[in-house]
């Protein structure tokens, strides 16, 4: 029997326990739209059953009403201030925070998004515990609580509806038409019924034959995804692999409609060397560059985006994409008239289910609202337009898709959430987070405590900190100098970690493959990404650039190197190149002098060091009173012996397609007083000779284009031998001119490598190269033809070692030269671990 001292006391506990399991909802003000709650009555009746005080702030706007709530036991109240945890679904405004409180929502913070700073300024400021829902996740990096599956349902209604006015403004009525908008139907089997409904049009063969077949394509499989698939196969449908999406999109039939699935790796590689590591990617996703542009989207009709996109990560679609895309199709066998004309491009819509401005879908800037569920993006003025009609692709990127369906999504969300609110309603806010025991769960949730960042989410201030510099950058005039740098192929990388250490520097990247420039901009906060055709922009655009920058850089083709410096001209803007001068350069001498600019070429290796070494060496002789009588010098930046494990004993750290292309220039040169001159075509490779310097290391070299005019250059006018040449190792030369022999170094269009023609295999390449009809002969007999045309049966063996005879498709890319380009520039790159050793030998002879 209790006496009354412990009664009291066992009272006192209970009451203490009791005060501390009180809960509130809170009203959801965020939007006119927003139904949902975070817990439904019967969520809200077990916990009531368990003990637990629940606070439900009155709306008339929520989908479940209040009366529901009452009759589950809750206390249906305005204030909340009694509750230590306040859940809620979308984000609170801030004059409305609790100080000391815990609060249980999506923030939209963990991005550190612009627009939610202030309300995570306000939760540090008022020392709120913030428990994010989109980091409840397991050990595996899985999302545990989430509208997911909802917003997925909601988001391929939508953009069904969408679809159907979309094609009836490009002239063609379709089953489409009878979908209406997600939030039109009482849940979501109403939906699937109308969307059942379509399909059985679309199988009677009612879906106008001039837009051809539709295809779906559908990225990731995880809830968002899945929802949507579960909506989409209410449809008569056919799945097809990425590697079959091409065929459906061009021959599919219309009585159905085709889905696809597309994972990280049908879509992600390196952007050094190809292939896809999942564990590499989550590491370090700069590595990696996004081919969905290529690849997919080409052959998408509508595509439906729930993918998670990381701040690091290489985008789904850049704005050059889109302007690339949503080009017409080649579709010469559909049938079309005037009353049944062709689709203006393949790709109709996009769902972003995401709903992450500048995101995975770099032109998705801005949600679009269940008011105005679809705009149409037009690539070729970056511009939305709020209409149906006219030139783009229809994209509805609601942020709050499963506030459409809201009972549904309000009880799918509760389940999910239910089983934490336990550890959850543990948390009292004005104590240290180190008293609590939360589960891991729940603990890796918590961004912020105590009035500060917890220690896995410091990192939002230093993104804020990046954000406000890459503004800066952008915006700026602040900096002392600002640099432009056209192209972002390899040579880009190292350039802009040099600049980059200087911070008064400002550093903008321009590149026609943006994922390239966005991974350097990643690397290196406060420098600018942004996209340069260089080949097909206006000058003006070009010009545009140019004068924002002190100093232009061209990484560019040699090629292009005069038109940017035409341009820079016309701005005043000094430039700076790597290449040889070209006469077209040289000509623009006194422009540039009017100007009053410099154009500084021949500042790499080689051309450039080699310079300045050789006239280093030479006028100290001269100082001397020396007179040089022989100049020969020759450099390569080779890999580590080690590395040189191929039959071109070689790994390209520049542009493959100039390494390969310097092979067939011609060259010229000063031997014994006379002038040797060899064609371009190939023949300089029969000009190789073996060099007996650093022999352990096996060096061959050839002459490298015309040595004559730096006699005058260099001031060595006595000289009767003057010769720069390329270092290669031993082998070099013949595995190069076994390529030339079969054709493959030919840079002229070739009919079997046009990119819509048929697909090609580098077997089948080499016997078309061969003239052999038949490519299905024996293998004994390829290696037969291969020998004869190159008179060599090491040949058989170079080819072999490259994979060149292997039954792998070829990406066509128009002349033999190209394709192969592409093909070595993943098969023989220099990656992150191997390392690159530059040799340098000039010899001189001196008469004193």
């Amino acid at each position: 029997m209790l006496n009354a001292q412990n009664f009291n006391r066992s009272l006192s506990i209970i009451r203490t326990l009791t005060s501390k399991k009180i809960i509130a909802i809170r009203r959801e003000d965020q939007s006119v739209w927003e139904r949902r709650a975070p817990f439904s009555p019967t969520h809200v009746r077990k916990l009531v059953k368990n003990g637990i005080k629940v606070i439900v702030q009155p709306s008339n706007r929520r989908a479940y009403p209040m009366q529901n709530y009452l009759n589950a036991g809750a206390v249906v109240q305005e204030d909340i201030s009694e509750a230590k945890v306040i859940f809620g679904v979308k984000q609170v405004p801030i004059e409305q925070l609790i100080p000391d409180k815990t609060y249980c929502l999506f923030s939209h913070t963990i991005k550190a998004q612009e627009t939610n700073m202030p309300l995570l300024d306000a939760i540090l400021e008022k020392r709120i515990r913030l428990i994010d829902y989109e980091k409840l996740m397991d050990e595996k990096g899985q999302r545990v609580v989430a509208f997911g599956k909802m917003a997925g349902i909601a988001g391929i209604v939508n953009i069904l509806h969408g679809l159907g006015l979309r094609l009836l403004a490009l002239g063609h009525h379709t089953p489409f038409m009878h979908i209406g908008p997600a939030h039109n139907y009482r849940n979501s089997s109403m939906a699937r019924q109308a969307v059942r409904d379509a399909g059985y049009e679309i199988a009677l063969g009612l879906m106008p034959k001039s837009i051809g077949p539709l295809t779906f394509v559908f990225t990731g499989s995880g809830n968002v995804s899945q929802g949507s698939q579960e909506v989409f196969q209410e449809l008569p449908h056919e799945y097809v692999t990425p590697e079959m999406l091409r065929k459906a999109a061009e021959h599919g039939s219309l009585t159905k409609v085709y889905g696809c699935e597309v994972r990280r790796r049908h879509y992600l590689e390196r952007a050094d060397g190809g292939g896809f590591d999942p564990i590499e990617y989550e590491e370090h996703p700069e590595r990696y560059v996004s081919t969905f542009s290529k690849k997919i989207a080409p052959y998408a009709s509508v595509i439906i985006n729930g993918i998670y996109w990381a701040v690091n990560s290489p985008k789904l679609l850049t704005i050059p994409d889109a302007k690339h895309l949503l080009q017409a199709p080649h579709t010469p066998w559909l049938p079309t008239s005037k009353g049944a004309p062709a689709l203006p491009h393949r790709m109709l819509a996009i769902s972003d289910i995401s709903a992450d401005p500048g995101g995975s879908i770099e032109f998705m800037n801005e949600c679009t609202t269940i008011d105005t569920p679809f705009c149409l993006y037009d690539a070729d003025r970056n511009k939305d337009a709020k209409s149906f009609s006219g030139p783009g692709v229809l994209v509805c990127s609601i942020d709050n898709m499963p506030t459409q369906i809201p009972r549904e999504s309000t009880d799918f969300f509760g389940d999910l959430l239910l089983p934490f609110t336990h550890n959850i309603i543990q948390s009292n806010a004005q104590e240290p987070l180190e008293k609590h025991n939360f589960n891991p769960v729940i603990h890796g949730a918590i961004i912020a405590s105590n009035g500060k960042l917890t220690p896995n989410y410091e990192y939002i201030q230093e993104l804020r900190k990046a954000h406000i510099r890459y503004k800066s950058t952008a915006e700026s005039n602040n900096m002392a100098k600002n640099v432009l740098i056209l192209g972002a192929g390899r040579v880009a990388p190292p350039l802009v970690e040099y600049l980059h250490r200087d911070k008064t520097i400002g550093i903008m990247v321009a590149c026609e493959n943006k994922d390239l420039s966005d991974n350097i901009a990643r690397t290196y906060p406060g420098v600018e990404s942004t996209y340069l055709n260089a080949i097909e922009t206006s000058d003006s655009t070009m010009e545009e650039l140019i004068e924002r920058a002190n100093v232009v850089v061209s990484i560019l083709p040699a090629n292009l190197h005069p038109r940017v410096a035409r341009c820079c001209i016309n701005q005043k803007t000094h430039m700076v190149t790597a290449s040889y001068m070209s006469n077209q350069i040289k000509e623009l001498h006194q422009e540039a002098y009017n100007a009053g600019i410099t154009i500084l070429n021949e500042v790499g290796l080689d051309p450039g060091i080699d310079h300045l070494l050789a006239l280093e060496c030479i006028q100290e002789a001269q100082n001397l009173g020396g007179r040089i009588t022989s100049f020969e010098s020759f450099c390569g930046g080779l890999p580590a012996p080690e590395f040189s494990d191929n039959p071109l004993r070689y790994k390209f750290s520049w542009s493959p397609r100039g390494a390969l292309l310097n092979t067939l220039s011609s060259a010229k040169y000063i031997r014994k007083g006379q002038i040797v001159e060899i064609s371009e075509g190939g023949e300089l490779m029969g000009a190789t000779k073996a060099l007996d310097f650093l022999p352990g290391f096996n060096l061959e070299g050839f002459p490298n284009r015309d040595s004559t005019i730096y006699s005058k250059l260099y001031g060595i006018e006595d000289a009767n031998t003057i010769l720069r040449g390329t270092l290669r190792y031993s082998g070099f030369s013949q595995s190069t001119r076994i390529l030339q022999f079969i054709g493959l170094l030919d840079p002229e269009p070739h009919p079997s490598l046009h990119a819509q023609g048929p697909e090609i295999t580098w077997r089948q390449l080499i016997c078309t190269l061969l003239g052999v009809e038949d490519a299905n002969i024996f293998y004994g007999n390829l290696t037969m033809h291969i020998s004869e045309r190159t008179g060599s049966d090491y040949a058989v063996d170079v080819l072999e070692e490259l994979g060149l005879l292997e039954d792998t498709n070829v990406v066509k890319c128009g002349s033999p030269l190209d394709s192969l380009t592409h093909y070595l520039s993943s098969r023989l790159t220099l990656g992150t671990c191997i390392y690159l050793t530059v040799t340098l030998l000039h010899r001189f002879s001196d008469l004193n």
